[in-house]
């Protein structure tokens, strides 16, 4: 066995003489458990979190979505159909248009996005799951479905049929924003769903069939705006990506649902980020306990080290025997703490311990990945620190 490794197992699990520095290697290693578990709860809850976010966006976000590369709209003919049919890994796939518009309700006018999709979109998505009053939209028919913030900003309700409800979109090159007539199209609606997803959403978007859609905007019977598509469950991302860019080469600009969100994503990353820097932080504080009670020990094992020297040791060796001790100090307690945060997330899975609100418990996700971050940050760390406190032993240290 490597002697300074073995010499630095002994002085680790075996008792000082001074009950101080026992106490004081304890905390220190106490202090390197609870901050590895903090760190590796928080990864977890921001994972948690990161989910809950895309788990809501899925409602009205696609797997991928292709947008134009030039323009607004595009159009996408029988021939274009049948190609993106023809794709392996697409399971099903929707044509929407999008665009803002000014919905009004007797005299309140409200900016939002119209969303005008196909029979297929429910394939795609799962916005009818969450209609929460009302029912979604009919083919081919002047009905909407819109958010609750909508609804409540401008007073109406599902089936209102005493108030009247009609969408304006500006037509182009035409007007100013202030006249209504000869400036816009308009077309009236019946509201016959809401949905609740977010606060977000539920003030942004009107769903609609996308012929009316295209009748308000003065679309062509084949121009649309987006194309929406639904992978299989065994369908490799990257490799549709491919695939669709062989078929429509320049044509369209591919994002899944993360790209989607991008300004979201960016915000817990961001956290994320910083929330990892803060607790890294706390760890080095921590470690400055283990560099303390390193020296602390390279002190009470003066005599000890000494009669090592006279026997031939080189004070190199002796160094490595206090650096392995901190190591191996950092190391262990980093595992045990790791192992803490993973029973405390499993208990908030299961047992969900810590709630959001009365009915939604904190969200937390178990990542193979955090435990790779937790456990090469302790290391990385502890073998700093564990350096740093071995570089005091001095053959003048030794012999004294």
């Amino acid at each position: 066995m490597n002697f300074p490794l073995y010499i630095a197992k002994r002085y680790l699990f075996s008792k000082s003489s001074s009950n101080a520095i026992n106490i004081m290697t304890l905390i220190a290693s106490g202090g390197v458990i609870i901050a590895s578990a903090a760190l590796f709860i928080v990864l977890s809850v921001f994972a948690g979190l990161k989910d809950y976010s895309l788990q809501f966006s899925s409602f009205v976000d696609p797997d991928l979505k292709l947008l134009p590369v030039e323009g607004k709209s595009f159009v996408f003919s029988d021939g274009d159909r049948n190609q993106l049919k023809s794709i392996e890994g697409i399971s099903s796939f929707s044509e929407v248009i999008e665009e803002r518009i000014i919905i009004k309700s007797e005299n309140k006018n409200l900016l939002a996005t119209l969303k005008g999709v196909d029979s297929n979109y429910l394939n795609v998505t799962q916005i009818d799951s969450m209609v929460s009053k009302g029912y979604w939209l009919t083919p081919n028919s002047n009905e909407v479905v819109s958010g609750w913030g909508i609804s409540h900003n401008l007073s109406f309700g599902v089936l209102d049929f005493r108030k009247s409800l009609s969408l304006y979109v500006p037509k182009p090159g035409k007007g100013q924003i202030s006249s209504i007539k000869g400036a816009y199209n308009a077309v009236f609606v019946n509201n016959v769903g809401l949905f609740d997803i977010n606060e977000e959403l539920n003030d942004k978007y009107v769903f609609s069939d996308i012929s009316l859609s295209k009748q308000l905007l003065n679309y062509k019977d084949n121009q649309i705006s987006a194309l929406e598509i639904k992978l299989n469950s065994d369908a490799e991302e990257d490799i549709v990506r491919e695939a669709i860019n062989r078929s429509f080469k320049n044509r369209f600009t591919i994002k899944n649902r993360e790209q989607l969100n991008d300004a979201l994503f960016k915000m817990l990353n961001t956290e994320n980020l910083a929330i990892y820097l803060i607790f890294t932080l706390v760890i080095i504080i921590a470690l400055f306990n283990v560099i303390g009670a390193i020296i602390m020990m390279i002190l009470d094992k003066k005599k000890s080290l000494n009669t090592l020297f006279n026997l031939g040791t080189e004070p190199k060796t002796i160094k490595s025997i206090f650096f392995w001790q901190g190591s191996l100090m950092t190391i262990i307690s980093g595992v045990i703490g790791v192992v803490l945060g993973l029973f405390i997330v499993f208990l908030q899975q299961q047992f969900e311990l810590v709630m959001l609100t009365p009915e939604l418990p904190y969200p937390v996700r178990l990542n193979a990945l955090n435990i790779f971050v937790v456990l090469v940050t302790i290391f990385a760390l502890g073998i700093l620190a564990s350096r740093l406190a071995s570089q005091r032993i001095t053959k003048k240290l030794i012999q004294n």
